[in-house]
């Protein structure tokens, strides 16, 4: 039950707070007493979610630092108290007040009136013959910006923590498209969806995450492949002279000759092998090696340039279609929100209309008092469809229509880039091949020692000269004992 999952509840308060307020009912009866409006807002509600990598004994600390930081400086007063019910999501709520008061407690007005002045000082007089105004927030708590700095305060306090724990995690609270990141992000399924899914049960917001997810990971794999292939590229282009030095040819070796050499090269070094390995592994070798060269002379692949040509078409050709795969995911994220929030706005617009229609205020408090989570969430329902579809009217089959055309351009977009992974896959292979003959450290000598730096160069280039001599004397010479 709740009780087993509070850690940890306390009130923090300003040194200008009555002490009395350190009581909860105290407190909270003290502030509704203040607001005395029907649509008053008594509190800002926040929660923030602990690092399970940090020592649970450390997590009182950490919110106690980032609500006297944040809030109780400032003459707030933080009501918290840390939840953990053991799986895996230990979190905190924080109840913050929204008046500010005096040196002597006392609460104070939330706004204040403030006479408009003309270009010489004087008031401005309205035809209805009152004084032209407008109202000014005492403290500026509401304002926005706040969000970006309490959430960029948490980050600090738990990557500060996180490192002094001696762990490699980091937090960033920034969305992925400010952290640059391209992924979808995932809809929140709500606690109806989410105990759905607990039972197996399939539901329209979870398939929809699960789609985010597969195009997120298709999307993903395909980048990390397209980026390693370009820093290899740019790696292999600083090697290339000096391989070109090492192996003293006058014109840049092509790939296939490379992996030619390197195959050859394995083949000699393994004339001392029992015949059973040589022809196991010669076998191997001369299957991936040909594959990789069949690959290059279908694709016309001879240089370096080449393969660095032909890895940039393959981010050109991906890039444009990740972008439109996330633009559609995106947009049927908010058609999905738009059929939730129309949900929710036609569960809850009876109640709705029912405090609209009231005319007695104290009936009508007394009302809005008994259902202000509906109220509350009936009117975040109406923010959103305002929002995402300029209406709370909402045209489903237009939605509708909508969405299947949206899945099926994803469905072909996903299939290109799909088309796209034998290339990827080949590639990467080749890569993989040319890395085993510029590798430095490619072979273990006798006895557990590594060869020298330049030992692979150096066996390319010795084989180079010994196959130059083979056809000037028709000799073999004595081979040199392999690393």
């Amino acid at each position: 039950n709740k009780k087993k999952e509070l850690v940890h509840a306390e009130i923090m308060l300003p040194s200008h707070a009555p002490p009395g307020y350190a009581d909860r009912a105290t407190l909270w009866n003290a502030v509704e007493a203040v607001e005395n409006q029907w649509n008053s807002q008594l509190a800002r509600r926040i929660v923030l979610a602990f690092p399970v990598e940090v020592p649970k004994e450390q997590y009182l600390s950490m919110i106690k630092e980032f609500c006297q930081e944040q809030f109780v400086s400032k003459g707030m007063i933080a009501d918290f108290a840390i939840h953990d019910k053991g799986d895996g999501n230990p979190h905190a709520h924080i109840l913050l007040t929204l008046r500010a008061m005096d040196e002597h407690g006392k609460w104070l007005p939330k706004a204040r009136k403030v006479y408009d002045l003309d270009e010489n000082g004087e008031r401005i007089r309205l035809s209805s013959g009152n004084w032209k105004c407008h109202k000014e927030n005492t403290v500026d708590w509401n304002d926005q910006k706040y969000a970006e700095i309490w959430r960029h305060s948490w980050e600090t306090i738990t990557n500060r923590y996180l490192e002094a724990a001696g762990r490699p995690e980091r937090v960033d609270l920034r969305s992925f498209e400010r952290q640059g990141i391209q992924q979808i992000p995932t809809v929140h399924l709500g606690p109806a969806a989410h105990q759905m899914e607990k039972r197996g049960v399939e539901t329209f917001l979870g398939n929809l995450n699960r789609d985010i997810r597969a195009v997120n990971s298709l999307m993903q794999s395909i980048r990390s492949a397209i980026r390693g292939l370009q820093r290899w590229i740019a790696d292999l282009n600083e090697k290339k002279q000096l391989l070109l030095d090492a192996l003293e040819k006058a014109k840049e070796p092509t790939l296939s000759d490379l992996l030619v050499d390197y195959f050859n090269l394995r083949n000699e070094q393994r004339s001392d092998w029992s015949s059973k390995a040589q022809i196991k592994c010669t076998a191997r070798d001369l299957a991936e090696v040909m594959q990789a060269v069949d690959y290059l002379k279908a694709h016309s692949l001879n240089t370096v340039e080449d393969l660095n040509a032909a890895i940039k078409d393959l981010s050109q050709t991906a890039a444009p279609l990740r972008k439109q795969l996330k633009q559609n995911e995106n947009r049927m994220r908010s058609i999905a929100q738009i059929k939730d929030a129309t949900a929710i706005h036609a569960k809850l617009k009876s109640i709705h209309d029912t405090f609209i229609k009231m005319n007695f205020k104290l009936t009508k408090d007394a009302y809005a008092a008994q259902h202000k989570e509906e109220l509350d969430t009936f009117n975040k329902a109406v923010r959103t469809l305002m929002k995402l579809n300029g209406s709370t009217a909402v045209d489903f089959s237009a939605l509708d229509a909508e969405f299947s055309a949206l899945q099926s351009s994803s469905a072909e977009l996903r299939a290109q880039l799909e088309t796209l992974q034998p290339d990827v896959s080949a590639l990467k292979n080749i890569r993989k091949y040319i890395d085993m003959v510029l590798n430095k450290q490619q072979l273990s000598a006798p006895g557990g020692k590594m060869p020298e730096k330049e030992s692979v160069l150096k066996q390319l280039e010795q084989f180079q000269q010994k196959k130059s001599h083979h056809k000037t004397t028709s000799t073999t010479p004595n081979r040199e004992e392999s690393l």
